[in-house]
């Protein structure tokens, strides 16, 4: 006999539609699983056989064909054991076949018939939902994540014998339906162990002194814009890029559904107590990184540390101790907003909308320029200029604020003037916010906010002194465009931080003097 069930997997960070087809025939008792599987999929034949048994169904003892439809693209992953199961009770005519039309199965089975979860089951169910399937079976650990689908019916299995629910009727399901209402609100509990979570961050009122270091990452967070920290030892670069997330302002619903959809392809919600990522995310990956895992990769691509940020913060602490190539592949996404990975049989594209904050030393002993006391820079020149090299000048032509960050002459002066904490911060980052929402209200702007050339001078509305230090700052820097471009986003977010509908001089010379580093590092 035969049997069709729909099952998916994840492609990138997309979902797509697998047909699991089941053929039952006279002969000697084997089973064959065919169309490119992986070798998880293919040890999937000796976890169903095991499931079946265990959960009071019996395994047939015949020749079994299991094809998974495109037969030319490559599965992998576990998603495909609950499919592969209902396939072989239906075509033996365990359970009847009615109930699985239009259905979509996702799961992975315990030797003792237990569904466990699967990554990626955000992507999979909107792939179905824009396929028109209108039910998904999938396990109970993965229902949080999958409740923020709208408009599909949601049945969840703990384990395998609860298909003997299944006869012929919809009706019969109603014990493994999810109620959407009851499972999609965060528990008070839940909700206060997440923001729990800004106790982890610190607070900026920590920080002692360097009260231009705290401007530019109050900037950086108001326009998403990139940011580099230069300076010795100690002086509180990591501990300032640290605190960022507790400033910039939480996800929007379409945001957080797409780093909601990345973080379950790369199985980082498996643990998680609730179903939707709200917050920016932050990654710091170790100088030890590969290119492959910074921008994704693999035979079928996964996301790297630059997808795993998007609409968050990438931190690359101690920039200069990452190989040169892995710093050089940052430079598409920071420009372009997406990864692209190409393999021979197709072309895999990643978002990367990324704020990238990253600090480095001097120097390899991270005193020069900054020496004091017994504290003495002992490298060579050329030592400093192989150390400086690591950053390249298109990769540092994409860094919007570059600025030193002194050690302060002594904590008595270094308290002087005010001090803002997270909250007085976060709190003009949301004014900036709202009220550059409210100046582009009637714009239509691009929206990843990548404007440049005629289009970005449109939208910044710059006073004619204003534009004119600007073209001079230009002429006497020798930046590119690229940097004029970056320079004049920076004055608009500082315009908008004081609520200024025009671009001022005053907003175009504090942005200038945050291109301190946009020099040939040697």
């Amino acid at each position: 006999m035969f049997s069709l069930i729909q099952s998916a997997s994840v492609y990138g960070v997309d979902g797509k539609s697998i047909s699991v087809e089941v053929d039952i025939s006279s002969g000697l008792p084997q089973i064959n699983v065919v169309g490119l599987p992986d070798p998880a999929v293919r040890e999937s034949v000796e976890r169903v056989r095991a499931a079946l048994k265990n959960s009071g169904f019996t395994f047939p003892m015949d020749r079994i064909t299991v094809n998974l439809a495109p037969a030319d693209l490559r599965k992998e992953g576990t998603s495909f054991d609950l499919a592969i199961a209902a396939g072989i009770l239906t075509a033996s005519g365990q359970i009847s076949i009615a109930p699985f039309e239009n259905t979509l199965l996702l799961g992975e089975l315990s030797l003792n018939g237990n569904v466990r979860p699967v990554a990626g089951v955000l992507a999979m169910i909107e792939q179905a939902k824009r396929l028109g399937f209108k039910r998904v079976l999938l396990p109970v650990a993965n229902v949080k994540e999958a409740i923020w689908i709208s408009d599909m019916d949601l049945f969840a299995l703990s384990h395998l014998k609860e298909l003997d629910l299944i006869k012929k009727k919809q009706s019969d399901w109603n014990d493994i339906r999810v109620d959407h209402r009851n499972d999609s609100s965060i528990s008070q509990s839940e909700n206060k162990a997440f923001l729990d979570k800004q106790d982890e961050i610190g607070d900026y009122g920590d920080v002692i002194g360097q009260h231009q270091a705290k401007r530019a990452m109050l900037i950086a967070a108001a326009g998403k814009h990139n940011i580099l920290l230069s300076g010795p030892p100690g002086t509180g670069k990591t501990m300032m890029i640290r605190r960022l997330p507790g400033i910039l302002p939480l996800l929007t619903e379409q945001e957080a559904l797409e780093v909601t959809k990345i973080y379950s392809v790369a199985g980082k919600l498996l643990d998680s107590s609730h179903g939707l990522i709200t917050h920016p995310p932050f990654r710091a990956p170790h100088h030890t990184i590969s290119s492959g895992g910074l921008i994704g990769g693999g035979s079928i691509p996964k996301p790297g540390e630059v997808t795993l940020a998007h609409r968050g913060v990438l931190f690359l602490d101690e920039l200069p101790e990452f190989p040169r190539q892995v710093l050089e592949v940052l430079r598409q996404p920071l420009e372009d907003r997406i990864v692209t990975i190409s393999r021979s049989k197709a072309v895999f594209q990643f978002p990367a909308s990324i704020m990238l904050a990253a600090s480095f030393n001097p120097c390899p002993c991270g005193y020069y320029g900054h020496e004091y006391g017994d504290k003495r820079c002992t490298c060579s020149a050329t030592l400093i200029s192989r150390y400086r090299s690591k950053i390249s000048g298109p990769l540092l032509d994409r860094i919007d604020l570059q600025l030193e960050v002194p050690r302060p002459i002594s904590l008595e002066h270094a308290s002087t003037g005010p001090s803002l904490n997270t909250a007085q911060m976060k709190q003009l980052v949301l004014g900036a916010y709202a009220f550059k929402q409210e100046r582009t209200a009637g714009m239509s702007l691009n929206p990843i906010g990548s404007l440049n050339g005629a289009a970005l001078r449109r939208s910044v509305n710059i006073k004619p002194e204003a534009a004119s230090l600007l073209e001079s700052a230009f002429e006497a820097l020798g930046i590119s465009m690229r940097a004029y471009d970056r320079m004049l986003k920076l004055a608009r977010t500082i315009a908008d931080l004081e609520a200024s509908d025009a671009v001022d001089t005053m907003h175009i010379a504090e942005a200038i003097q945050y291109r301190g580093l946009d020099k040939p590092l040697s």
